[in-house]
């Protein structure tokens, strides 16, 4: 019975220990419109979805494009900062959101361990990775990772 209870309670601690434990996002670098190279951790602070595709012509980037589009309003009022990676064929961005195209968007597939297919990341204002799915998301669904993030939320509590 002693061991029980002296697994359960370590299992307790164990648990408690994970949940602490912050993922920092891989970094990327892309070219600004001015020709500099920019970081991901250049832009701590504010959160940042980034889409990882083969092509920017495949089904889920472009399907994803028209999700993001419906809640591209209040991303943009959460000054969201938005970046594609294409890992087997370059391209630009065909929308009217404005995207960062990654420099090398194969080392960026590989970083975030998605090479073959569709992902997307929602990186939180503290750089780590609060969310992660090779499926496209609704854009609601974005919206709510970036306002509940626990930066978000620990700067919404009154002091």
């Amino acid at each position: 019975m002693k061991i029980l209870f002296l697994l359960i309670a370590l299992g307790i601690s164990v648990s408690s220990a994970h949940a602490l434990v912050a993922r920092p996002a891989p970094n990327v670098q892309w070219v600004n419109s001015a020709g500099k190279i920019e970081t991901l951790a250049a832009f701590k602070g504010q959160p940042v979805v980034l889409l990882i595709s083969p092509s920017p012509t495949t089904w889920a980037f472009r399907f994803q494009l028209t999700r993001l589009k419906s809640a591209y309003q209040r991303l943009g009022t959460q000054n969201v900062v938005f970046v594609a990676a294409f890992t087997q064929e370059a391209g630009r961005v065909n929308s009217n959101i404005p995207f960062a195209v990654a420099a090398d968007g194969p080392k960026v597939g590989f970083d975030y361990d998605a090479t073959e297919r569709f992902a997307i990341a929602i990186i939180g204002r503290d750089g780590n990775l609060d969310y992660f799915t090779n499926r496209v998301l609704p854009g609601q669904r974005i919206i709510d990772v970036i306002e509940n993030s626990f930066v978000t939320q620990t700067l919404m509590r009154r002091p």
